[in-house]
């Protein structure tokens, strides 16, 4: 896995940290610059900390299905990609906004927008990373959502006019060919 596919991996996984900040921010949310970084930082730290227990479990069972990893890792991005696509295009009257001020609808959409970390934590897994790829994987998926939320939350209003509903679409589309490209990988080489 290249630098830049780990840097689209990180951009793809934290679209919805990006619309769920972007909807506060458009609903009017207005916080202090200690308020942006408790938000920032623990939407980023959730998102890792998935990411990273999804490795942690992928690594747990690899040599049950080692055979058919590269078949889960991208039955699972395909998955999470799909998932992305529909979810973009549900009407907005469908989609929950969260109070990100106060501790727990925080932590709740923290943990909402990171589930699909966990699935792409156990295709790392399945990839066989090593170690110093990893650490910047997640790091990177860390940075990247934190900085994510920084500007869902500062541009809320003119994000929502300029991307809507693109920027889950285009994740979705960026999870699916990493997906394929790990398939093609291991059936083709």
């Amino acid at each position: 896995m290249s630098y830049l596919e780990i840097f689209l991996l990180a951009l793809g996984l934290c679209a919805d940290t990006l619309a769920v900040t972007m909807a506060f921010g458009a609903a009017g949310g207005r916080v202090s610059l200690g308020g942006h970084l408790r938000i920032d930082l623990t939407l980023g730290f959730i998102q890792a900390a998935f990411t990273v227990a999804g490795w942690a479990l992928g690594a747990a069972f690899l040599n049950l299905i080692e055979s058919v990893d590269h078949w889960v890792a991208f039955g699972l991005l395909l998955f999470i990609g799909v998932k992305m696509i529909i979810e973009s295009v549900r009407p907005a009257s469908e989609q929950e906004k969260a109070d990100l001020t106060h501790f727990w609808p925080l932590v709740v959409a923290g943990i909402a927008t990171s589930i699909d970390a966990l699935a792409v934590g156990i295709s790392l897994a399945m990839i066989s990373l090593p170690g110093v790829k990893l650490s910047v994987t997640f790091s990177a998926i860390f940075a990247v959502t934190a900085i994510v939320a920084a500007i869902g939350l500062l541009g809320g209003r003119a994000f929502e006019k300029v991307l809507g509903r693109k920027a889950g679409v285009a994740a979705g589309i960026i999870l699916i060919v990493i997906g394929i490209k790990i398939l093609l990988e291991h059936i083709v080489f």
